[in-house]
């Protein structure tokens, strides 16, 4: 196989969202339909509009050792968990180029030259930002952390991460508003597909429920205000649905060359096998309601890849329960794939985990990896009325999670789309 068409697996997974502090407890509570959005308590929130949020479980402070966490953005806190995570599911000990583990025990390693990070952040580190605003105004410039431009800066987590694993093949970010985390796996899947690495450690993470994003949100009218049901806030396809639930958090993935997962007998989720990209070229905020952009990035897939539309049994589709977005994803599924959407059990895991903007496209990607690999699909919650128009476009799993064919070789989509028209579709199989 030449070194411009190698396949691309997944060796290990991580995460840290409003469902659990790992990939386990997250994906456990996906499966069993509970919902992370619980209202805030901050002060800050009683004058808000919007006094909901999704987020996250385990605090980074319990997991992070504090000389560490204060030198880290939020945002990277949740990137270096979900990639610790996922750096040891795969089997590696260390960063790249080590021989042993802390322990002394021998561990999987990896030529730092040929390993990569790619880490997308959609706000970056906003909290740092506008936290160390505050204490320039209020204490003076002598009181200002040293440490702001390294936090504050969108490639932080990437960085950072980069630095955890010893990259030295490249460590990038792409910031493509709620699209960028999808964008990073499939830029990492292209730099292993092309020959720059073997490895590549990537995902999304984003920190942004703070009192400026929750009201700037809030004002453009693209989140629920369902402040009395905060766990039925979050409704993908409700005819109901009034907006997207901000939610937080990191998932993140270890990708590799087929190869060289089997030179050193990694175990296999499944095979990513690419990517799809386009942009609607109609507004910075709303979607193009007939899905012309996202068709075309489902047909950019099927053009680049050899994915069979028949394989594709699941979808993860965006649905961030805004009342335009929703249905024209499914629209553009209708129109590229045809009867053979028929077959697609559809589900919108942020109707639990909320929308992690940058952040969800690796999570969600980790949700589709599980759902593979576990053959299930997670289910949408808080469906109570469907909207006729998504009922008869797409079969939602609504509810309960649904069994995936037992038999055969399958696939899923991962769908991530963004302010600025940005649409990401990523493709998974088993292998």
């Amino acid at each position: 196989m030449s070194p411009t068409n190698r396949t691309v697996v997944v060796t290990g997974i991580g995460a840290t969202t409003p469902l659990g502090g790992d990939a386990a407890s997250t994906w456990e509570g996906l499966v069993a339909g509970r919902s992370g959005v619980r209202p805030l308590e901050q002060e800050w929130a009683a004058d808000q509009a919007v006094r909901i949020a999704a987020q996250i479980a385990v605090e980074p402070g319990e997991v992070i050792p504090r000389p560490q966490a204060r030198r880290l953005d939020r945002s990277a806190q949740f990137a270096l968990i979900a990639a610790k995570e996922a750096w040891a599911d795969a089997g590696y000990t260390g960063a790249a180029g080590a021989e042993a583990s802390e322990d002394g025990a021998p561990g999987a390693t990896v030529d730092p030259d040929r390993l990569g990070a790619v880490i997308a952040s959609g706000i970056g580190g906003v909290t740092t930002l506008l936290d160390q605003y505050d204490v320039l105004k209020e204490k003076g410039v002598r009181r200002v952390s040293p440490h702001t431009v390294p936090m504050l800066m969108p490639n932080g987590p990437s960085a950072n991460v980069g630095l955890l694993v010893g990259a030295r093949a490249g460590v990038h970010t792409p910031v493509s508003a709620c699209a960028s985390g999808a964008e990073a796996i499939g830029y990492a899947i292209e730099m292993i597909r092309t020959g720059r690495a073997d490895v590549v450690i990537a995902g999304g993470t984003e920190a942004a429920i703070h009192p400026l994003p929750i009201a700037a949100f809030g004002n453009m009218m693209a989140m629920s205000k369902n402040n009395d049901d905060p766990q039925g806030a979050s409704r993908p396809y409700d005819i109901g649905r009034d907006g997207f639930v901000l939610g937080e958090g990191a998932g993140v993935i270890v990708l590799e060359s087929a190869e060289h997962a089997a030179a050193r007998g990694a175990r296999v989720y499944a095979e990513a096998v690419g990517q799809g990209i386009s942009a609607d070229g109609h507004d910075i905020v709303q979607p193009e309601p007939e899905g012309r952009g996202i068709a075309h990035a489902l047909q950019n897939l099927l053009d680049n890849t050899d994915l069979n539309p028949a394989e594709v049994v699941h979808v993860n589709a965006h649905a961030t329960s805004t009342p335009a977005g929703d249905v024209a994803e499914l629209k553009a599924l209708r129109k590229v794939f045809g009867d053979d959407a028929d077959h697609f059990a559809v589900s919108g895991t942020k109707s639990m985990t909320g929308h992690l903007l940058g952040g969800a496209g690796g999570v969600e990607s980790v949700a589709t990896v599980l759902a593979l690999y576990h053959r299930i699909a997670p289910p949408t919650i808080n469906v109570e009325n469907l909207d006729p128009e998504a009922e008869a476009t797409a079969d939602i799993v609504r509810g309960e999670a649904r069994k995936l064919p037992v038999e055969g070789r399958i696939a899923a989509l991962n769908d991530s789309f963004g302010f600025g028209g940005h649409n990401v579709v990523l493709a998974f199989r088993t292998v």
